[in-house]
């Protein structure tokens, strides 16, 4: 049970971290100056846009690979949190027609905090660099 519990949360991983990455990777290819724009026309600091979009860049990396992922995954869950009250809760839950709406940005709030409560150990570099000091507490707890 606990092999398909590490596997599903490997996919969920890799999935949110894909996309991170790669709505990322939209906004500088696409001009991140735009980006800039409309943050300041909903009322955020226009330089916010550059550390959203490097955070979805480097986190999505993090968490393909397991790195930091119950961190990466709390901040995700924050950015998450404000996207969807700042920018999309007016346009509904389905959008206005011309924007979406704020459903992707709750099955991502959803993934990120499954993943910060649980963690991902399947293929993470997290368990390379983390694990020995694990095993160690473990075993001091029961001696």
């Amino acid at each position: 049970m606990k092999n398909k519990l590490e596997a599903s949360t490997l996919m969920l991983r890799v999935v949110l971290g894909v996309s991170f990455f790669l709505h990322g990777l939209a906004k500088f290819q696409g001009g991140i100056e735009n980006i800039v724009g409309w943050f300041d026309s909903i009322g955020l600091p226009g330089a916010l846009a550059y550390v959203v979009a490097s955070f979805e860049l480097v986190g999505g990396i993090a968490l393909v690979i397991g790195l930091g992922t119950r961190y990466v995954s709390i901040l995700v869950s924050l950015l998450m949190v404000g996207a969807i009250f700042k920018a999309k809760l007016a346009l509904g839950f389905l959008g206005d027609g011309q924007m979406a709406g704020y459903e992707l940005d709750i099955a991502f709030l959803a993934i990120a905090a499954f993943l910060a409560i649980n963690g991902s150990k399947l293929f993470a570099l997290d368990q390379m660099f983390f694990k020995d000091s694990t095993n160690k507490s473990k075993a001091n707890k029961a001696a």
